[in-house]
């Protein structure tokens, strides 16, 4: 059932997330501190079996130079003369990259593929290869208050400036037209989407697939689904923190950098989704700055549109990356 406001009211709201003052420094300062080290793309290939893609391992640096695992998937032959397109995308939460014949859509569509891991997660239900060895304060299960009490040691700073420097490493690749990169994702990844979008120059085209992590603190008075009911049960702990955790999340949300991101955009949303609300999908969407679509899924959860936001996202591709 809708569980969210509709209509006219839904459609047109903004949100309530208060911006920091220091929020474009922040990210400058923290962009800047990671490309002090080498992007240092390392890609071995892996046999899979299969005949119409080839699969690397790869490996590059992020939060700290800390080392990232990713698959590229590219069209079988793809060599540096003839470098393609390319879509980086980000996962959901709890999982990881899994195997490397998992995914082989974009592919099989003849788009270079860089599938990023998610440091400390990947057991929720994908397997994942990326620790994340910074330590953190108390924190519930889950990593939504993962160093909470401030943005400087937020989970969200490490996995955002990851999400960043896939870009960066894609980008390094030979393989790859790094003047056409369009980025991707669902939920988590849908985003990181957003975020990458909003500090990052030059992409063709951004999909964020029922995101999550946009207008925060409203989320968290509306539903009582994880993830973001891990903020809930923090703040019922943690009873004098709610401010400054707040201010914390209000760095890494969608709906301040959806208001930076001028690259095209096409967002989905599902308007019976209890984990991602529809009015926070909303929000990010009414802020972002570039051109923009919405796909309205009515009677679907967080599912969205399944097998058909695929369907629908090949022939978008194909306009913004050729």
């Amino acid at each position: 059932m809708y569980t969210d406001i509709t209509g006219p009211e839904l459609t047109s709201y903004r949100g309530s997330v208060a911006e920091p003052d220091d929020f474009d420094d922040f990210w400058r300062r923290t962009l800047e501190a990671a490309r002090q080290h080498e992007v240092d793309v390392r890609l071995t290939p892996v046999d899979t079996g299969l005949t119409t893609v080839d699969t690397y391992d790869v490996t590059f640096a992020g939060w700290d130079g800390q080392r990232i695992a990713a698959w590229l998937t590219v069209p079988a032959g793809t060599a540096p003369g003839a470098p393609v397109p390319a879509v980086v995308e980000y996962l959901g939460y709890g999982g990881g990259r899994g195997l490397p014949t998992e995914r082989l859509l974009w592919a099989s569509a003849g788009y270079a593929h860089l599938l990023m891991d998610t440091r400390g997660q990947g057991s929720g239900w994908a397997t994942g290869d990326t620790p994340d060895p910074d330590g953190s304060g108390p924190a519930i299960p889950g990593v939504m208050t993962r160093g909470i009490e401030s943005p400087e040691t937020y989970y969200y700073r490490r996995l955002t400036t990851d999400a960043v420097r896939a870009v960066d490493a894609v980008r390094a690749v030979d393989l790859v037209d790094g003047t056409r990169v369009a980025v991707l994702g669902g939920s988590q990844g849908g985003g990181m989407a957003i975020a990458v979008a909003g500090l990052v120059e030059g992409l063709a085209g951004v999909f964020p697939r029922v995101p999550f992590l946009c207008d925060q603190r409203h989320a968290t008075t509306i539903t009582d689904a994880y993830p973001y009911h891990e903020v809930v049960d923090y703040l019922a702990t943690h009873r004098t923190a709610t401010e400054r955790v707040f201010r914390t999340l209000a760095y890494f949300d969608g709906v301040l950098h959806a208001a930076r991101a001028t690259a095209p955009a096409w967002f989905s949303v599902a308007l019976m989704d209890p984990i991602c609300p529809p009015s926070t999908v909303y929000a990010a969407h009414n802020a972002w700055a570039g051109p923009k679509e919405i796909t309205v899924w009515e009677y679907n959860g967080h599912d969205g549109g399944g097998a058909h936001e695929d369907a629908d996202t090949l022939p978008r591709l194909r306009s913004v990356l050729g």
